[in-house]
């Protein structure tokens, strides 16, 4: 087999039975999608695996040792039910077949195997479901495959499914590893020699065949290494194609604006602002696109830092657009923006002043009349700073001189959405890009995901920032404290306090009991949208209503208009307001980028159902202004459940930077790049972005020693083939976000 035949189908190799049914349950069609398909762990036949470990609803390939078999007639029905119980020596686990009396004769006590099925608890004892097993060969009769399964020291566990065992990929994996010659390795062999790595060839039969651990950790080496060269050289491409790009200077010494601004502001800009500040004038000032991650703490200040920049582009005759996730924020960063500005954002209106400029706002949900104006004060340049959601990309949006673009939460956008703002710049050049997270990222992510960007970080906060109380509150064990806490909501609204309560759904029944339909939104969390006993919006509001008529209470969610999202915002910001809001029922809409100062406490209801840096930015939204902050975090969780240490975690730090790292080591690890923030299928199998650094740094240098002196991989066709896979994979798609 040539390295061209890892790209052939299944179906030659391991029969169409079983490609199809390799399609099917893992979405496999090559063979090199097979080998890439590593083992989850290794068995050894005097190692039993520890049941205690099996969780309800996963399936599961086991290592046990027989310790009885029953057969008793079925009650209900003709037939009978053959129950083998098996153990690990501690505990046990019950496989049940039903009218296979002939099960007896094989399944002996003390004779072990692999039992493979979906774990579930039936009168609180475990069992496998519909279970597969084979069993362990007790001499030469016994059954060729499993002779042939069980021929090294070590017994390969694959990730499997119900209707595909572990035994079962093993077999497929020994047909295509019979047949396979030289393979073309995508790790050149100055690095392989450089690094001591295994080439392809060698790595994939040890990773499938191991006689020892030592194997293992062999192919893994070489693996884990190749994951990150491969990630790396296309960061290091794109980093140099980015350096041939060609942008307008925009540097303006002493701008009318930005000097103008500084003088309005009321505090004093941190150390890091400042300095993160100069790093962004430096790059607005050179003739290549800026392309700069801001990072930083929630409260770090991130928004002042983009808004200097934002206006020094104005002084320089440009235009800023500011591209905000949601129809919410969008709203907030304008509201904001304008207020920071007061009269600089006026120009040309009474009471504006002469050297200022216009701030507009472009959302999906505007109306026509609105738009209109906004789109002729864009167009015109009136309007040196222009906040929007996606409405932002539509063709009907025209900049005079689009000279920057800031990013906001930049994971929610895909690069097509990117690419065509970036567009809208004017004779072929390319605006600047300032792309904000809000939330912190470890060294090791930015270094993997964000390797073609500059990055800034902003890890102090500003000085009078109150501190934020953070409580996990029981409703199983404190049922006393929650009610206490709604005590609380009605002290705080007395003394004209806002408090927050959020909820992961809007709500599947409506205030008349029925359903209220509608698709699932974004803003809301959680795995079944059924469950009824997740706490909603709909329903938690209506209850507050009534538990407390004296209280002001409304909702805002993701199903709301834009207009009815914007009322709810400033009435719930503005305490001097007659029919402003004391208690508003929200979901996820208000993760990012809300600021209301009077905003001073937040219940998370099912906090469980949140994750660590989301229920981070949920919080950063009280405590805001000058009165201290107090965060309630809800939950039935059992004492000592994974969910329950979540919150624990996040009552016990505010530091962002720090809950961003227990994060990533609580979550498996090809969530990192995937679901969790693009939606997509990570490409990371092996590599542990949290505990691999020193790998991820050296495949680094490696790359952009390779992409430097072979920047089109002519001399590496190997490696331009593996990039080639790489980009059609979902994975590429995450990349190009940043």
């Amino acid at each position: 087999m040539t390295s061209d035949d890892l790209q052939r189908p299944l179906e030659g190799v391991v029969g169409g039975k079983t490609a199809k049914v390799l399609a099917k349950s893992f979405g496999m069609a090559t063979v090199n999608d097979l080998l890439r398909h590593y083992p989850r762990r290794y068995a050894q036949r005097g190692e039993l695996t520890d049941l205690s470990t099996l969780t309800d609803g996963e399936s599961v390939t086991v290592v046990a040792e027989i310790e009885s078999v029953t057969v008793r007639p079925m009650k209900q029905r003709r037939g009978s039910i053959v129950e083998v119980v098996v153990t690990d020596g501690k505990g046990r686990l019950s496989v049940t077949f039903f009218n296979q009396a002939w099960r007896e004769r094989e399944m002996r006590a003390g004779r072990s195997g692999l039992f493979s099925g979906q774990v579930s608890s039936f009168r609180n004892k475990r069992q496998l479901s519909h279970p597969q097993f084979l069993l362990f060969p007790e001499g030469v009769d016994d059954d060729p495959e499993a002779i042939a399964a069980f021929a090294g020291a070590l017994i390969p566990v694959y990730p499997a499914t119900g209707s595909l065992t572990s035994w079962q990929i093993a077999g497929a994996v020994r047909m295509v590893l019979d047949t396979l010659g030289e393979v073309a390795d995508p790790i050149p062999e100055q690095v392989r020699v450089t690094e001591g790595l295994a080439d392809l060839g060698r790595a994939l039969r040890l990773i499938h065949r191991p006689v020892d651990f030592a194997e293992v950790e062999l192919a893994r080496a070489r693996l884990k290494f190749e994951e990150a060269f491969v990630l790396q050289v296309v960061l290091a491409q794109r980093r140099q194609q980015m350096a041939h790009l060609t942008a307008t200077s925009r540097s303006v010494l002493d701008g009318p604006m930005l000097t103008a601004f500084d003088k309005r502001l009321p505090f004093v800009l941190t150390a890091g602002q400042n300095s993160v500040g100069a790093e962004i004038e430096k790059d607005l000032a050179g003739t290549h696109p800026m392309h700069r991650l801001l990072q930083g703490d929630v409260g770090s200040g991130k928004t002042i830092v983009a808004l200097r920049a934002m206006l020094s582009v104005v002084d320089a005759g440009g235009q800023a657009a500011l591209l905000a996730p949601t129809e919410v924020l969008a709203g907030q960063h304008y509201r904001s923006i304008r207020t920071l500005l007061g009269p600089l954002a006026e120009r040309g209106r009474l009471g504006g002043a002469n050297d200022g400029t216009r701030v507009a706002l472009l959302t999906g949900s505007q109306r026509t009349a609105q738009r209109r104006v906004e789109l002729l004060d864009v167009i015109t340049g009136d309007a040196g700073i222009v906040v929007g959601t996606h409405a932002l990309i539509q063709d009907t949006v025209e900049f005079r001189d689009l000279a920057l673009v800031v990013v906001d939460e930049q994971h929610r956008f895909g690069v097509e959405q990117r690419a065509a703002l970036a567009a809208k710049a004017r004779d072929g050049t390319r605006p600047h890009v300032l792309v904000m997270t809000a939330t912190p990222i470890p060294r090791t992510v930015a270094m993997t995901v964000f390797g073609d960007l500059d990055i800034s970080t902003l890890s102090e906060l500003p000085a009078g920032r109150t501190p934020i109380a953070t409580h996990v509150i029981s409703t199983r064990e404190q049922p006393g404290h929650l009610i206490r806490a709604w005590e609380r909501v009605k002290e705080e609204a007395a003394q004209n306090h806002r408090v927050f309560v959020v909820c992961p759904r809007i709500g599947g029944e409506g205030i008349d009991g029925k359903s209220i339909g509608g698709e699932s939104r974004e803003d809301e969390v959680g795995d079944d949208p059924s469950e009824t006993s997740i706490a909603s919006v709909l329903t938690v509001a209506q209850s507050l209503a009534l538990d407390l008529p004296d209280l002001r209470v409304e909702m805002l969610h993701g199903r709301m208009s834009g207009d009815a999202k914007e009322d709810v915002m400033t009435r719930f910001a503005d305490t001097a307001r007659s029919d402003g809001i004391d208690v508003l029922v929200a979901t996820t809409v208000i993760e990012v980028g809300v600021d209301v100062p009077d905003a001073n406490t937040m219940i998370i209801l099912d906090a469980d159902r949140f994750g660590i840096s989301q229920l981070h930015q949920l919080r950063g939204r009280v405590g805001r202004g000058v009165l201290p902050g107090l965060c309630l975090l809800v939950t039935d969780a059992d004492a000592g459940s994974p969910s329950r240490e979540r919150l624990l975690a996040v009552a016990s730090t505010t530091d962002g930077f720090e809950l961003s790292q227990l994060d990533l080591e609580m979550r498996r690890e090809g969530d990192v790049l995937s679901s969790v923030q693009s939606g997509r299928r990570s490409s990371l199998r092996l590599l542990e972005v949290v505990r691999d650094e020193d790998i991820i740094d050296r495949a680094r240098t490696a790359a952009h020693a390779i992409v430097e002196s072979d920047a089109e991989l002519t001399s590496h066709l190997a490696l331009k083939l593996a990039i080639g896979s790489l980009i059609a994979d979902e994975q590429a798609e995450f990349l190009e976000k940043a």
